[in-house]
């Protein structure tokens, strides 16, 4: 008896600069980032930030429903009277709806798990300290006035995160169980968007879109990738390191290790060892647009 597989994962790079920032000090705007206990640091967007423009996205590209909030009940949270009938973001990406207790309601929370997860994106490359110093002189100059002066943090890395979806999830919410048409259409506009994802951060628009993707459709929802890519520079240059990605795909799920649903995804002349890349996954190495496409005839052949 075939098992089912449900399960999709992607892992993925891509490259960018200065993707999320934090709480500043004084005029000095920080980026997010991560310490290691080696003394390195690195820089990150965080899964809100992608999930944030992945919905706006959603909304740009398929007209995504995002009317969809209030704070009818003091917290901005998802409106009650909709659900994810109304909303693909609701049903993505999950939600928690709050009330308050009162004699005809007990109040409490009414959660809905999330149907895909997102980590963060973590920079490959160490943070440096690299500090961009602005002012507004040109502004200033009209009217004979100071400048205002700002520094800014600066970080341009390759950067690497993961999506997991549980296909089993998607359309279903308690009693509410969409057709399996519009689940599929749901997964596969979440797939065109992260094949062209791109961030709007102060006056940049930053591109996302993935230069190596690896992952397939699984008996199991779980993100085997993630936490498995390491890029080696050296001359302006930058190699995977396909060994551990190798290994990796030796994990087995019953009798079949992962290998078997795995392919990569590789835009040409990106990393300095493509050829070995291409050797390592031999025949499981398509351009970007190919490994999306061969993923959404997985979710296709899923819900139908």
């Amino acid at each position: 008896m075939e098992t089912t597989k449900n399960g999709l994962t992607i892992t993925m790079i891509f490259k960018a600069q200065s993707l999320n920032y934090g709480e500043g000090i004084g005029n000095i705007s920080e980026l997010k980032k991560l310490s290691r206990g080696d003394g390195s640091t690195y820089t990150f967007a965080s899964r809100q930030a992608l999930r944030y423009d992945i919905a706006r996205l959603g909304n740009k590209m398929f007209g995504w429903n995002l009317e969809v909030v209030d704070k009818s009940k003091g917290t901005v949270q998802f409106r009650e009277d909709l659900s994810i009938k109304d909303s693909q973001e609701m049903d993505l990406f999950g939600y928690m709806k709050t009330s308050k207790k009162t004699d005809d309601n007990d109040g409490g929370s009414n959660i809905r798990s999330a149907a895909v997860r997102l980590s963060n994106a973590i920079s490959l490359e160490e943070y440096k300290s690299d500090m961009d110093f602005l002012n507004n002189k040109g502004l200033a100059d009209r009217i004979n006035e100071f400048p205002n002066l700002a520094n800014v943090e600066q970080h341009l890395s390759y950067y690497t995160y993961t999506i997991t979806i549980d296909l089993d999830k998607v359309g279903i919410d308690g009693n509410i169980v969409l057709d399996n048409e519009t689940r599929k259409e749901r997964v596969i506009q979440l797939l065109e968007i992260l094949k062209v994802l791109n961030r709007e951060i102060r006056g940049r628009e930053e591109n996302l879109s993935p230069i190596f993707a690896i992952g397939g459709v699984y008996t199991l929802n779980s993100p085997f990738f993630l936490g498995r890519i390491k890029l080696d520079g050296k001359d302006g240059e930058f190699s995977l390191d396909t060994e551990i990605l190798k290994d990796t795909m030796t994990l087995k799920l019953g009798e079949n290790s992962i290998e078997e649903d795995t392919k990569v995804g590789i835009v040409k002349n990106c990393l300095k060892n493509e050829k070995e890349i291409e050797e390592a996954f031999d025949g499981k190495v398509m351009n970007i647009q190919d490994f999306f496409e061969d993923i959404e005839s997985k979710v296709s052949e899923y819900y139908n």
